[in-house]
C-alpha cells in the first residue's frame, strides 16, 4: 500500500492556495521545516511570520491578521499549538469567531520517538471544547489536502489534525470533504467501527480480520469531521448494529468516543466500546507504540468486543 505524509501534502496545498489567494498568510513558531510551511515561506516571504518559540504570540498575531481581513494559518506541532496557547485560542479566536485556521502536525501517539512530552493526546478534546471551531481529522494525505482547501475557503476558525510519519493512502487524490461529512470505507451489518485520522487504516484492517477469521461483518466509518459531526450516520449505525466501536489515537474522554456516545445515548442507545489511549506513553517508533498500546488492527486491547458478538 502506498504511503504519504499528511503534513507534507498539507504544506504543498497551502503553497498552492497561496498562489490564488493573496489574503492567505502563515504564522509559524520555529518548526516550519517540520510542518512544511517553509515551502510557503520561501515563495511568499512577505506573507509568512515566524514568531519563534512563542505560541501564545503566534495565535494572537493570527487573530489580529484575521481581524484585519486576512486568512491566517497557524502552524506548529499539535502539542505546542493546543495546550500552550489555549487562552489565546479561546479568547482571541473562538469567542470572536475569527477566521483563523489552526493546522497542527505531529499529533497523537505516532509522533513516536519525540517522546511523551511531544505526544498530543488531548488536542481533539481541547478544540472540541471551543464551540466555534470546526474540527477535521483527515485519514490520509489526500484528505489532508482536501481539509486545508475546505478550511481556507470556509469562514470561521478551523482545527486540522495531522500526523508526523507517512501513513497509508486510502483515498483518491481528488477527494473532497465537507463540514459534518463522513465516508463509509467498508460496508457491514453486525457491528460499526468509527475511526478518524490514522486509525481509519487500522479500522479497515480490523474489519478484514473480523470478516475472514470470525465471520463478523463490520461497517467502517471514516468520521473525519468531528465538529460539526455527521449525526445521521451515527444514528443509522446505532439502529443497525449490535454495538459500536470507536477507534482513536487520543484519550478516550473528550474525543471521538465521547462524541459518539453522546449522540447514541440521546437517539438510539446501544453499547459503545472504545479502543483508545488511557495513559501517557513513551518514546518509540510509531509501530512499536501502536502495538504496545493496543491501537493496531488486531484490536488486542479491547478483546471484549468479541464477547458482545458471540
Amino acid at each position: 500500500m502506498d504511503t504519504a505524509s499528511t503534513r507534507e501534502y498539507a504544506g504543498k496545498k497551502i503553497l498552492e492556495l497561496g498562489a490564488t489567494n493573496p489574503d492567505l498568510c502563515v504564522v509559524g513558531a520555529d518548526l516550519n521545516k517540520s510542518t512544511f510551511t517553509n515551502l510557503f515561506a520561501e515563495k511568499y516571504p512577505d506573507r509568512f511570520f515566524d514568531v519563534g518559540i512563542a505560541e501564545q504570540n503566534m495565535v494572537n498575531i493570527a487573530a489580529g491578521l484575521a481581524a484585519s481581513g486576512k486568512i491566517p494559518i497557524v502552524s506548529t506541532f499539535a502539542v505546542f499549538g493546543s495546550t500552550r496557547p489555549m487562552d489565546q485560542l479561546r479568547v482571541g479566536v473562538a469567542q470572536s469567531n475569527l477566521n483563523v485556521k489552526v493546522i497542527l502536525t505531529h499529533a497523537g501517539l505516532i509522533t513516536g520517538e519525540d517522546g511523551i512530552s511531544a505526544q498530543s493526546l488531548e488536542d481533539i478534546s481541547l478544540f472540541l471544547s471551543l464551540h466555534s471551531f470546526s474540527v477535521l481529522v483527515p485519514s490520509d494525505a489526500y484528505e489532508a489536502q482536501a481539509a486545508v482547501e475546505l478550511a481556507v475557503n470556509t469562514p470561521g476558525p478551523f482545527y486540522i489534525r495531522l500526523s508526523r510519519p507517512e501513513t497509508p493512502v486510502l483515498n483518491h487524490e481528488n477527494i473532497q470533504l465537507q463540514q459534518g461529512g463522513s465516508n463509509v470505507m467498508v460496508n457491514g451489518s453486525n457491528i460499526s467501527i468509527f475511526a478518524c485520522g490514522y486509525m481509519v487504516y487500522h479500522a479497515i484492517e480490523a474489519a478484514k480480520i473480523l470478516k475472514e477469521q470470525h465471520g463478523i461483518s463490520a461497517r467502517v466509518v471514516n468520521i473525519y469531521s468531528l465538529n460539526p459531526i455527521d449525526k445521521s450516520i451515527i444514528i443509522k449505525c446505532a439502529k443497525e448494529s449490535q454495538f459500536i466501536l470507536t477507534v482513536e489515537e487520543h484519550f478516550k474522554y473528550g474525543g471521538l468516543h465521547s462524541l459518539i456516545s453522546q449522540i447514541v445515548a440521546q437517539n438510539n442507545p446501544v453499547k459503545v466500546l472504545s479502543v483508545s489511549m488511557n495513559t501517557y506513553a513513551e518514546s518509540g517508533t510509531s509501530d512499536e507504540l501502536i502495538n504496545k498500546y493496543g491501537l493496531n488492527f488486531n484490536l488486542k486491547k479491547e478483546t471484549s468486543i468479541y464477547d458482545f458478538v458471540w
